[in-house]
C-alpha cells in the first residue's frame, strides 16, 4: 500500500513538473512583446525630433520663417524667408549648440533684393522726410556671426542671439548725380554707389520641432 502511494505521488510530481516545462516557454514568448514594446516607446520617447519650423525677427534679419533640421542635438541647420518692411529676401545658416541647448553660436547669410525704402524712412521720420531717388531701389546682402542663449525642450526653444554683422548694400537711382555741393559744384558717379558698414545686431525667435 506504502510503495502505491509512493508511485501515485512520484506521478503527480513528474505531472506537475511536466506542465510546469510546457507552460514556462509559453509564459516567456507571451511576455516577450510586450517586453519589445516597452523598449520601442521607451526609445521613441528619448528621440528628438529632426524636422521644424522657426520665426524670428531683428536687424539686420527683418522678419524671416524658416524650416529647420536638427541631424544631431549640437547641430542645427536652418533656411527661409522673409520680409524687412521693404523687400522679400532669404536666409540660410547654421548653429551649433556644444551641450544640446543653453549655449549657442551661429553663423548665417541673407539678401533681399530690391524695394522702396522711402516708405519706411518716412515711418521713422515722423513724415517730414520728403523721400530720396536713392531709397527707391535698395537692396543689400549682410552675413551674421552672433552668440546667445536657448531655452526649451525638445520640441519648443526660445532663442536670444546677439553679435556683429555686415551689411553690403547698393543704391540704385543715383541719376549720375550723388550731390550738388554748390552752385558751381556738382559731384557725379559713374555707376551706382555701394555701402559696406559692420556693426552690432541682435534677434530673437522661436522653434517648434514637429517630426
Amino acid at each position: 500500500m506504502v510503495h502505491n502511494v509512493i508511485m501515485r505521488l512520484t506521478i503527480a510530481l513528474a505531472a506537475v513538473f511536466s506542465f510546469a516545462a510546457l507552460m514556462g516557454p509559453a509564459e516567456v514568448l507571451a511576455q516577450e512583446p510586450t517586453t519589445v514594446e516597452a523598449a520601442l516607446q521607451k526609445r521613441k520617447a528619448e528621440r528628438r525630433p529632426i524636422l521644424g519650423a522657426m520665426v524670428d525677427v531683428g536687424v539686420p534679419d527683418g522678419l524671416i520663417g524658416s524650416v529647420v533640421v536638427r541631424p544631431w542635438k549640437w547641430l542645427r541647420l536652418h533656411g527661409g524667408a522673409g520680409n524687412n518692411s521693404v523687400s522679400t529676401g532669404w536666409r540660410g545658416g547654421l548653429a551649433l549648440l556644444p551641450l544640446g541647448s543653453g549655449p549657442c553660436v551661429a553663423v548665417e547669410y541673407g539678401s533681399y533684393g530690391q524695394g522702396d525704402a522711402n516708405g519706411l524712412v518716412r515711418s521713422m521720420t515722423g513724415g517730414d522726410f520728403g523721400g530720396s531717388p536713392l531709397l527707391e531701389k535698395l537692396e543689400y546682402q549682410y552675413a551674421n556671426a552672433h552668440a546667445g542663449l536657448e531655452f526649451g525642450g525638445k520640441r519648443f526653444t526660445f532663442f536670444v542671439h546677439g553679435g556683429v554683422s555686415r551689411v553690403w548694400a547698393q543704391l540704385h537711382g543715383s541719376g549720375g548725380t550723388l550731390a550738388n555741393t554748390g552752385a558751381d559744384t556738382v559731384v557725379r558717379v559713374s555707376s551706382d554707389p555701394k555701402i559696406k558698414a559692420f556693426g552690432s545686431s541682435l534677434k530673437v525667435g522661436l522653434i517648434i520641432f514637429l517630426l
